[in-house]
């Protein structure tokens, strides 16, 4: 069983290109399909599998604690999965038709407001290399939108400094090309000319953007670190998420009137229901403040 985990796990790599982060997702949880049915279920084989054990084996996360959320995604990798399996001829039926998603709970995003994000911003201290390289990190994810997964894997030539736009690979490998402000430019510009050099090894030629300090492409949990550390020197006692600043930057946009179409294309969201989430925010937030500020309110 767990040869065909292994093989789909190659064919999603290969030929739908997924990111690593949603492969590690997949294989996650059909992995832990597979130890149910084997442990609990007492199956030797994909084919004896039924529509009961998967009822039986989301009744099993529900028990556990795991969200809706969560029990949605399991069904999403076990449908593809027996899909797949058909393909392969592993098996002749698919038990997970069906089986219905439960309905994802809506929980609005944590987002910061605009001077915990100039706090933020303004914590790097621009006196050592690492302090301009985390100032661009942050104006850069702030002013763009990105996904943390896509500004560590941003290379220097991805950068149009002179045209004012920067371009990343989101989900499935799709490009788009995102407008930079020139506040944000400038912290790049400084990182760039007084900072990047102190990163690269002599033996070592990168074009990675953002490094470490053994000259290495910066990865996501190196950045989580960072992000950490800095919000406890701003004194921001909200629960950060690598998101926030990308959340805080939709938010911030739909506030002073952006255009929902166009924030969805910077946020590279398939579906714009993806980015409406971010209208309830506002919406909330107005509520806030009409609560404060009116007189009768």
């Amino acid at each position: 069983m767990e040869d065909q985990i292994r093989d789909y796990i190659h064919f999603l790599t290969v030929e739908k290109g997924l990111a690593a982060n949603t492969l590690v997702s997949y294989e996650r949880d059909l992995k832990s399909y597979q130890t149910y049915l084997k442990n609990v279920c007492q199956l030797a084989s994909w084919n004896d599998s039924r529509r009961t054990n998967i009822i039986h084996f989301l009744a099993h996360l529900k028990d556990r604690g795991k969200s809706s959320k969560t029990i949605a995604r399991h069904i999403a990798s076990i449908r593809s999965f027996h899909q797949f399996l058909i393909r392969e001829k592993v098996t002749d039926q698919d038990p997970s038709v069906h089986i219905e998603s439960p309905k994802p709970e809506r929980s609005l995003p944590k987002v910061l407001g605009m001077e915990e994000v100039e706090s933020l911003l303004e914590s790097p201290k621009l006196i050592e290399p690492y302090g301009f390289r985390d100032k661009a990190m942050l104006e850069l994810l702030y002013a763009t939108g990105m996904r943390v997964s896509e500004l560590i894997n941003l290379n220097v030539s991805d950068v149009h400094s002179t045209m004012g736009f920067v371009r990343c690979i989101g989900k499935g490998n799709k490009e788009r090309i995102i407008p930079i402000g020139k506040t944000a430019l400038g912290a790049i510009d400084q990182y760039l000319g007084q900072a990047r050099g102190k990163f690269v090894s002599k033996n070592y030629k990168t074009d990675s953007l953002f490094l470490n300090h053994h000259g290495n492409r910066l990865t996501r949990q190196g950045f989580w670190k960072i992000l950490k550390k800095l919000a406890k020197e701003a004194n921001i006692e909200k629960d950060l998420t690598p998101h926030t600043l990308r959340h805080s930057f939709a938010t911030h946009l739909l506030m002073n009137g952006a255009d929902l179409r166009a924030v969805q294309e910077m946020l590279g969201h398939a579906d714009i229901s993806t980015t409406q989430i971010y209208t309830h925010v506002t919406n909330v937030r107005l509520k806030d403040v009409y609560s404060k500020f009116h007189p009768r309110a």
